[in-house]
C-alpha cells in the first residue's frame, strides 16, 4: 500500500500523529485538534508539487510537516495563529473606491 492509502484511513489528529510516531501532548491536541490538521493541509498544498515519489521520502515530508503544524499550536494558540477563515472575520477591511466611481 501507498502513503496515500494508508492516510486515507486515518481520521483523527491523533491518529496522524500516531501513524509519524511524532510525541505529543494529549491536551494540546484535544483542544486543537482540527486546526492542526488544516495547518498541516495548508503545508502540504503549499509544497505539494515538490513531493518526492518514493514512499519512504514522502513520509519523512509528510511527517515533518505534520510536526510543524503541531508546533505551531504547542507555541502558540488557535486564536493568533487563524487558520480558519471566521477568524478573519471580524479584522478590520480595506476596500478601495475608484474617484470615478464615486461622481457617478
Amino acid at each position: 500500500m501507498s502513503i496515500e492509502n494508508d492516510l486515507e484511513n486515518l481520521e483523527s489528529a491523533e491518529e496522524f500523529l500516531d501513524y509519524f510516531e511524532l510525541e505529543y501532548d494529549a491536551g494540546i491536541v484535544q483542544v486543537n485538534r482540527l486546526h492542526i490538521l488544516q495547518r498541516f493541509h495548508d503545508y502540504l498544498s503549499k509544497g505539494g508539487e515538490a513531493l518526492p515519489d518514493e514512499d519512504d521520502a514522502k513520509r519523512e515530508v509528510y511527517k515533518r510537516l505534520l510536526a510543524r503544524a503541531y508546533e505551531d499550536f504547542v507555541e502558540s494558540d488557535a486564536l493568533t495563529e487563524k487558520v480558519f477563515k471566521v477568524f478573519h472575520m471580524h479584522e478590520p477591511q480595506t476596500t478601495f473606491v475608484p474617484v470615478g466611481d464615486l461622481l457617478k
